[in-house]
């Protein structure tokens, strides 16, 4: 027997994300706003180069820039 999520395709997390969303949508008002805000993440990081820690900075601004650097590197 295989999964539904398997067979879509899908890995266990990327199938758990899309639950927990559909879920959070369905709420109510006040209490999907509640459970929106847990969805959420805030990650960082650093590089660390000759031992010492680099500026931390936002996951997701970092890869947003990497795309739009790509982009712009790849029309060219």
């Amino acid at each position: 027997m295989v999964f539904a999520w398997k067979a879509a395709g899908l890995t266990y997390n990327r199938y758990l994300a899309v639950a927990s969303r559909v879920v959070r949508r369905s709420l109510k008002d006040d209490k999907r706003l509640a459970a929106e805000r847990r969805g959420e993440m805030d990650l960082r990081f650093s590089k660390w180069e000759n031992g010492k820690q680099g500026e931390p900075r936002q996951l997701a601004d970092a890869n947003a820039a990497a795309a739009a650097e790509a982009a712009t590197s790849g029309s060219a």
